[in-house]
């Protein structure tokens, strides 16, 4: 079982190998942080996001939700949470956390499901944690927009006079 600082400790190795990061975008993310609530972001938002032409811009609108979410975050909390995302981005970390081989986008909504039905269920506390992080991140980043209200009846919060 891994412990806390077990997973720190295997987190800022993974941030520094070659070729565990990529580029960032200007913001918290880095480009396969991205790719991870790209990925993601579909599969914990079933049946919310809209189907069809406007699906991608809805998934765009959760990442840049999630940058949005971490930049307001404590940089303790964000620095917990690059820890997390560096594990999830290197290849052989991932497939030890996660049981998932391959680039995010590559990886069946199933899979994915599957992954975050076992963190969710986990008897490992830290996987736990780690999952709720993901979901509340992308839940924060979809239903606190108002671009979504909309397709859940919600009008938005009553005008104070």
């Amino acid at each position: 079982m891994f412990s806390r600082r077990e997973a720190l400790r295997l987190g800022l190795l993974a941030s520094l190998l070659p070729g565990s990061a990529t580029a960032a975008t200007g913001g918290f993310l880095m480009v396969g942080d991205r790719a991870l609530f790209g990925a993601l972001a579909p599969v914990l938002l079933a049946g919310a996001l809209p189907i069809g032409k406007d699906r991608a811009a809805a998934i765009e609108v959760v990442v840049a939700g999630v940058e949005r979410a971490v930049a307001g975050l404590p940089p303790s909390t964000q620095a917990e949470l690059r820890q997390l995302f560096d594990l999830l981005g290197f290849a052989p970390t991932r497939l030890l956390l996660t049981g998932l081989w391959g680039d995010w986008p590559e990886i069946s909504p199933e899979r994915l499901d599957a992954f975050l039905v076992d963190w969710r269920q986990s008897s490992i506390g830290l996987l736990r944690v780690a999952y709720f992080a993901l979901h509340e991140l992308v839940f924060a980043a979809w239903y606190g927009n108002p671009q979504s209200w909309s397709r859940i009846g919600y009008p938005g919060p009553p005008e104070l006079s």
